[in-house]
């Protein structure tokens, strides 16, 4: 399987895994999946010391007290934007991964 194509499955199997067949995450569920799918020390002390409830305001943009796969793209997203310009050097370095 092409890179690209690897990396769309993973995204999509991922969210499928922790959404539990419901089609969403919960604030519990996003958890568990930052928790085992990060594994950069230097990240995941980032992400672990931001406010759930806060992360979770933020990427709820319905506002239904969950993360649809639409709001979970835009993050993903998001946190792609800041590796590539913290890889590039273009841009400042972004601290808020979902907003």
């Amino acid at each position: 399987m092409a890179r690209m194509e690897k990396a769309i499955k993973d995204i999509v199997d991922m969210f499928l895994e922790y959404a539990n067949g419901d089609g969403k995450l919960s604030k519990d569920e996003l958890k568990k999946m930052i928790e085992k799918e990060i594994q950069n020390p230097e990240l995941k002390a980032k992400i672990c010391a931001v406010d759930f409830d806060k992360a979770m305001k933020r990427m709820d943009k319905n506002r239904d007290g969950e993360i649809d796969f639409k709001e979970f793209l835009k993050c993903m997203s998001s946190m792609a934007k800041c590796y590539h310009h913290k890889k590039t050097g273009n841009g400042k370095e972004c601290e808020e991964h979902c907003s």
